[in-house]
């Protein structure tokens, strides 16, 4: 292919940010009618982001075939790249990230309260009323649908609260992202971290000299993976609509430690692409961390011996191994940031003084901006969350949990390729067991159920994201500013489109009736959980101090082995993700990952660990 005019190499043009922002609306309408109605795979539920994949594959086929036709309206390999960057990003929003879980939330302590679980005395009256709508009967039609008799939806009662939203989600995102530009030339230049879940879009985004298909596409070894992914998944989808259509199962369990501990066996084929991009130590470590925590847990069962803490239903299952991991997830982000003090120090350097010494123009955002923008976004975040009912130093307390896990698990993502990664507790349940909820009160702990809606089931989120676009662009032009309003303009354009799809959908068909999860179960936790600590006030929980403390030195003491010798085959992420829930489901697939990099690399060295490669990118875009 030739190569594209001058005109045309600037990254940021008109039409390529008009492309990425109808590709947002689209995955933000798109993602909200599968989750309610088609009820298909979820297309933007973690790292993985298969709807902007999915999406950027069909567009890079149309733009190889419209350089035959019409050369000059070609999207270069930089425009494609913002486009993809920008879907990814808007990924995050519609399900998981933000939107599935904002409206059902708000809605769930008047939907759901009955006399025998007390939401009405014990919870409504500690609402505020600007967070919610105050409408019952529109509440009600937006659970169970609209009445025949009733055709208009009431947008108006969801205006105030939605606006009120909006100002807290802005100022998170601007956060994580500004958080992103501030520690990128660390980790990408400085420690040189794999990022696993960029390697697809780069190699599509390949420049394909002479030839119509750059090498990626020309690839018999990706197609191969390809079709091999694509095949099993038709399979799969035709055994649903007919059983007698054969399928190949990926997943099998057994149980162990007298039936008590379950091992399950789950091979993804996504996922053993993203883990062949892992380093082995890294991958090593994740399998047998997880294989360890595993024995553990069935030794505890087995002889009966368990802590009793009541930390809700996300993070891990084991309140031992969740304070465990939240020591350790802490340790790694603080040392994180003792690796990265010079760069930092540079970052602030910059931005108070303005040294002319120091070069930020190869970033999204000015140093000084990007300090500007994470100061400006916590007092924003944490004034909204007083005004909501938590206490200032709870609240300080919250965000500062919250994002150590929010950063621990993007560098988990870009180092680890961990496509579906949760932490081993979350923000709230942090607060309310190391200070005990009585720290909160009841005003506090009903706003701290809230928060469920943006800090939770933190399967996706804009942050991680961000740092894989930062990746993907790195070194594409220098004037990389407008990327940052590409960004943010992905993240409205998608909370726009998916909201007003779900409120459609919703009104139309009622919610309940389109997903369980969101709309029941997810949607009940945070208040049951309220409820629970309400009844029972817990105090600080020492023990579970006493764990963190523990998972901490455990953390301190690999990193220390791991800096000293080079033999030490532990690296310190695999204890700190190892122990979740999500790698007792996929060991395996790493275990497979690592054997299989294993071998080629000692017996054939480099030359086919390279060569194979395309057949495991393959696997990801199948």
């Amino acid at each position: 292919m030739q190569q594209p005019s001058r005109a045309t190499q600037f990254p940021y043009s008109v039409r390529a940010i008009s492309i990425g922002t109808i590709y947002s609306c689209i995955i933000g309408v798109g993602t909200t009618y599968n989750l309610m109605v088609i009820h298909g795979s979820y297309m933007a539920i973690d790292f993985s982001a298969a709807a902007a994949v999915f999406l950027f594959f069909i567009l890079t086929i149309v733009n190889n075939l419209t350089f035959l036709a019409a050369p000059t309206a070609t999207l270069n390999s930089s425009e494609l790249k913002t486009i993809y960057v920008m879907m990814i990003v808007s990924c995050s929003i519609p399900t998981m990230g933000l939107s599935a879980q904002l409206l059902p939330i708000l809605t769930a302590p008047f939907y759901f309260a009955t006399p025998e679980n007390g939401w009405s005395e014990m919870i409504q009256p500690y609402l505020k009323p600007w967070l919610i709508p105050d409408n019952r009967l529109g509440i009600k039609y937006f659970y169970e649908g609209l009445p025949s008799w009733e055709s208009r939806i009431p947008w108006h009662i969801w205006i105030k609260p939605l606006l009120a939203w909006a100002v807290l989600v802005i100022a998170l995102c601007l956060i994580m992202i500004c958080m992103m530009v501030a520690i990128r030339r660390q980790w990408i230049e400085h420690e040189r971290l794999t990022y696993p879940l960029a390697q697809l879009p780069l190699e599509m985004t390949a420049k394909a000299d002479k030839f119509i298909l750059n090498r990626f596409f020309r690839s018999k070894m990706m197609w191969l993976g390809f079709g091999l992914v694509f095949g099993l998944s038709s399979l799969k989808g035709l055994h649903f609509y007919n059983p007698a259509v054969p399928m190949f199962e990926t997943v099998q369990s057994i149980l162990i430690f007298k039936r008590k501990q379950n091992l399950v066996f789950r091979l993804s084929f996504p996922m053993l692409g993203f883990f062949y991009m892992v380093n082995l130590d890294v991958a090593f470590s994740m399998w047998f961390f997880s294989l360890f925590s595993l024995l553990v847990r069935g030794f505890l069962t087995v002889f009966n011996i368990h802590v009793t803490e009541n930390l809700g239903i996300y993070g891990s299952p084991s309140p031992i191994f969740a304070h465990l991991g939240m020591g350790a997830i802490g340790v790694l982000v603080a040392l994180s940031i003792w690796t990265g003090r010079t760069h930092l120090g540079e970052v602030c350097q910059k931005a108070i003084y303005g040294s002319p010494e120091i070069d930020d123009g190869n970033e999204i955002l000015s140093y000084h901006a990007a300090i500007f923008g994470i100061l400006i976004g916590l007092i924003i975040m944490g004034g909204w969350l007083t005004l909501s009912g938590i206490p200032v130093a709870m609240t300080i307390i919250f965000l500062t949990a919250t994002f150590v896990i929010f950063i621990g698990l993007t560098r988990i993502v870009a180092e680890a390729g961990m496509a579906e990664a949760v932490a081993s507790t979350i923000g709230s349940s942090f607060t309310i067991s190391s200070f005990g909820a009585r720290s909160l009160g009841v005003e506090g702990l009903t706003a701290m159920a809230q928060t469920y809606v943006w800090s939770a089931d933190i399967r996706t989120f804009v942050m991680a994201s961000a740092a894989n676009g930062l990746k993907i662009m790195d070194k594409t032009c220098r004037h990389s500013r407008p990327l940052f309003w590409a960004m943010m303009l992905a993240v409205i354009t998608t909370m726009i489109s998916s909201i007003w799809m779900l409120l459609n959908l919703s009104y139309r068909h009622g919610g309940i009736n389109g997903n369980s999860w969101f709309f029941s179960g997810g949607a009940k936790a945070p208040y049951n959980y309220i409820i629970s600590l309400l009844i029972n006030p817990p105090d600080t929980n020492w023990l579970g101090w006493i764990f963190k403390s523990v998972g901490s030195l455990v953390m301190l003491f690999l990193m220390f082995m791991r800096s000293r010798f080079l033999w030490f085959p532990f690296h310190p992420i695999g204890f700190a993700i190892g122990p979740i829930w999500i790698m007792d489901q996929i060991w395996v697939t790493v275990f497979f990952a690592w054997m299989i990099k294993l071998i080629f690399l000692k017996y054939s060295g480099m030359k086919l660990y390279r060569n194979a490669r395309p057949f495991f990118l393959g696997l990801i875009l199948g």
